[in-house]
């Protein structure tokens, strides 16, 4: 059965340490960069059978997949369902846990398990089962590649495995440039991986 390998993107340029969300011009840092290669060279060396590459309009996810279109000589699908979950503070410095105690942050954070400072859980897992079926539809006789974004693609596992969409973000399995693999039965993505291909590559602090 071909799988659809949903692929994070890597490590991003981001000096001012603010969270990006989908503001347009965040792009890939060399290290991200190098993690790019390295899912590439991993899809690769493990014989992956990648016949079709998908990503989120984000620059950082296009530049992501750029890597993988070159090592299987196929050109990038754009996909505004795998795009990042959209969010109150984008743009604005990354929260500290103690900057949560202020009151102009209660309104957001009323409650946890929509949630209340952005786009749903339930809408972000329909939009990319919808995207991961479609690709599985779509690229019957191989494997597809499509790169989105950390929240959208732990969303999805939750989401294939039948786990609540309420967590800690700490404890998400979905590392910079890691794999979440999915089969798709009968219309419904199952889970059946997860791999880390860029783990050996440090990340700045």
């Amino acid at each position: 059965m071909p799988r659809v390998h949903v692929l994070r993107h890597g490590h991003v340029h981001n000096p001012d340490k603010v969270l990006y969300g989908r503001l347009p011009e965040f792009r890939l840092s060399d290290t991200g960069e190098a993690m790019a290669r390295a899912a590439a060279d991993h899809l690769v060396a493990t014989g992956t059978p990648v016949t079709r590459i998908v990503a989120s309009p984000l620059l950082r996810a296009q530049q992501t997949a750029a890597p993988v279109a070159a090592a299987f000589g196929l050109e990038i699908v754009t996909d505004e369902r795998v795009i990042e979950a959209g969010n109150q503070y984008q743009g604005e410095p990354i929260p500290r846990p103690i900057d949560f105690l202020h009151p102009k942050h209660w309104w957001r954070l009323r409650n946890p398990w929509r949630p209340s400072w952005g786009e749903p859980y339930v809408e972000q897992a329909a939009r990319m089962r919808a995207a991961i079926a479609d690709a599985a539809a779509d690229n019957p006789d191989g494997d597809t590649v499509i790169v989105s974004h950390q929240l959208p693609i732990w969303v999805a596992r939750c989401d294939a495995e039948g786990r609540s969409f309420l967590h800690d973000p700490r404890s998400r399995e979905c590392a910079l440039c890691s794999l979440t693999s999915f089969e798709v039965e009968d219309g419904r993505p199952r889970f059946v991986g997860y791999a880390t291909p860029a783990a050996h590559i440090e990340v700045p602090r």
